[in-house]
C-alpha cells in the first residue's frame, strides 16, 4: 500500500473542534441525504483516479509531481467543511490570517521584514503579477530571461503586452553574463529575469554577477524561484548555488511554488515585492466586498478576485508543523532530493552506457543512453523511458539545445536537439530508494542500451 491513510482519524476530531465555533447557532439538518449514492459515486471516482501514474511513490521520479503532507491535506478538507474565500474578510476571516502569517514566513526566509504578497493559483500567475507590476514600473521596455527560463515568461510578456527577449545559456544552463551584458548595453532593458532553478534542467542562474550588473544598469530584477527557492534553507549546495540563494534578498520581486518543494496541494504559488508600496497598482474600488473592515482585504493586492481559502489554510498548518529554518525537518527533507539526486547521478556517470552533462545543482539529473547520432540518442531515451514505465519506474523526456553538450558528448550532431532523460528526485524518500532505482535503471539498460 502507497497511500497514507493513518491520518484521517485525526480529521474527525479535527472536525469535531471546528464545530465547537459555531455552536451557538440554531440547530440546522446537516446529515448527508443518500449516502448510500453517495458512496456508490465516490468508490467509483476512486476507481477512476486509479489511472493515474504513482506520483506519491518514489518509484516516480518524473515530472516535479510531489504528495502534499498529511497535515497540508487534512488542513485542507478541514477547510472545506467551510470552504473560505480569500478574496475580501467577508469570504475568509481567518484564512486570511493564516495566508498572511505563512506568505510572511516565506518572506523572512527569504531575508524580507517589510514586503507585499500573497497566495496565488500557481507560478504562472505569480510570475504575471510580477511583469505586470515591472511593466508598469517601466513601461515600454524590455523584458529578459534565458533561454532555459520557464516558457511562461515569455508568453505572459506577449499577454501583458511587454517585449520580450531571450539571453543565450552556458553550457550548465545558465543564463551567460556576458551574452545578457551585451543585450543590456542594447538598452531599453527594463527587467531581467533571473531563475533559481530551471524546469528542465534545475540551473541556478549567477545571480551575484546578475546583481553586479543591475547596479550598473539599474534594471528591475525578478527572480522565478517557483521550482528552486525552498533550497536557500538547504545546507548542502555547492559554493556558486549557495553564492545565488545568499543574494536573494537584494532583488525586487521572488515567486516560490509551495505546491512543489512545499508540500502542498495544487494550486499553491506565492508572489513577493520586496517594496511594499507597489501595491499602488493594485488599488481598486469593490464596495460591496470591501465594506466589512478597515484591515486590509486580499483582493486589494491581487489580480485574482476568489480564490481558495483552503490553500492558505494547508500551507500555514504545514509551516507550523515544520517551520522554515535551516536545520529544520522541513530543510532536511529538501537536502535528501538533493543528496539522492546527487547519488544517483554518480552511479550513471560511472556507467559507460550512459552520457551526462552536468551534476545538479538542485534534484533534478539529465542524462541519458549513448549513441553515436543525436538522433539515435532521442530514439533511445524515448525507448528507454517506456521500457522503464513498464517496470513502475516513471522518468520524463525533455529536449534540450546540443549547446548544452556539444562541448562534452562527442558525438555526430545531426539534430539541433535532443531527447534526454530526466530525472526529478523532490520526494525526501527518495534518497532510500535511490540503490533499487539504480537497480532498475541498470536492468533496464542491459536490455535496451
Amino acid at each position: 500500500m502507497s497511500l497514507e491513510k493513518t491520518s484521517l482519524s485525526v480529521l474527525r476530531e479535527a472536525l469535531e473542534r471546528l464545530d465547537e465555533g459555531f455552536k451557538d447557532l440554531p440547530e440546522m439538518k446537516t446529515e448527508v441525504d443518500e449516502i448510500d449514492a453517495l458512496r456508490t459515486v465516490l468508490l467509483e471516482t476512486a476507481e477512476r483516479m486509479q489511472d493515474n501514474y504513482p506520483y506519491q511513490h518514489p518509484l516516480y521520479a518524473g515530472q516535479m509531481l510531489k504528495p502534499p503532507h498529511p497535515v497540508a491535506r487534512l488542513a485542507y478538507m478541514l477547510s472545506m467543511w467551510i470552504n473560505p474565500n480569500n478574496h475580501a474578510l467577508d469570504g475568509g476571516r481567518a484564512s486570511s490570517a493564516m495566508e498572511k502569517e505563512a506568505v510572511a514566513d516565506i518572506a523572512t526566509m527569504f531575508g524580507w521584514d517589510a514586503h507585499l504578497g500573497h497566495l496565488c493559483g500557481g507560478g504562472t500567475l505569480a510570475n504575471m503579477e510580477a511583469l505586470w507590476v515591472a511593466g508598469r514600473l517601466h513601461p515600454g521596455q524590455k523584458i529578459v530571461a534565458s533561454q532555459q527560463a520557464h516558457y511562461t515568461h515569455s508568453r505572459l510578456s506577449e499577454v501583458l503586452g511587454l517585449s520580450f527577449q531571450a539571453v543565450p545559456c552556458d553550457a550548465r544552463a545558465k543564463m551567460d553574463v556576458h551574452a545578457l551584458e551585451c543585450t543590456l548595453k542594447q538598452g531599453n532593458i527594463g527587467t531581467v529575469v533571473a531563475t533559481l532553478g530551471t524546469t528542465a534542467a534545475g540551473s541556478i542562474d549567477p545571480l551575484p554577477d546578475i546583481l553586479a550588473l543591475k547596479e550598473r544598469y539599474n534594471f528591475r530584477l525578478h527572480v522565478d524561484a517557483a521550482y528552486g527557492g525552498y533550497f536557500i534553507l538547504a545546507e548542502n549546495l555547492e559554493a556558486e548555488a549557495r553564492a545565488a540563494f545568499d543574494g536573494i534578498a537584494d532583488v525586487d520581486s521572488i515567486v516560490i511554488d509551495p505546491h512543489k518543494h512545499g508540500l502542498q496541494p495544487y494550486g499553491c504559488g506565492c508572489i513577493l515585492f520586496k517594496d511594499p508600496s507597489v501595491g499602488r497598482f493594485y488599488k481598486h474600488d469593490s464596495p460591496y466586498t470591501y465594506f466589512s473592515s478597515a484591515e486590509l482585504h486580499l483582493g486589494e493586492i491581487s489580480l485574482e478576485c476568489s480564490r481558495a481559502g483552503a490553500s492558505a489554510v494547508a500551507l500555514w498548518a504545514t509551516q507550523k508543523l515544520l517551520p522554515l529554518q535551516r536545520g529544520g525537518t522541513f530543510a532536511q527533507g529538501v537536502e535528501n532530493g538533493r543528496k539522492a539526486a546527487l547519488a544517483l547521478f554518480r552511479h550513471i556517470q560511472e556507467d559507460g552506457r550512459f552520457l551526462t552533462a552536468f551534476p545538479p545543482e538542485l534534484d533534478i539529473i539529465i542524462w541519458a543512453p549513448q549513441g553515436d547520432r543525436a538522433s539515435d540518442i532521442s530514439r533511445r531515451s524515448k525507448t528507454f523511458f517506456e521500457a522503464a514505465a513498464a517496470k513502475n519506474l516513471h522518468l520524463a523526456v525533455a529536449s534540450f539545445p546540443k549547446t548544452l553538450f556539444e562541448d562534452s558528448w562527442d558525438i555526430i550532431w545531426d539534430e539541433d536537439q535532443v531527447y534526454c532523460l530526466r530525472s526529478c528526485l523532490m520526494k525526501p524518500e527518495h534518497l532510500t530508494w535511490v540503490e533499487q532505482i539504480w537497480q532498475t535503471l541498470d536492468e533496464v539498460a542491459t536490455r535496451t542500451v
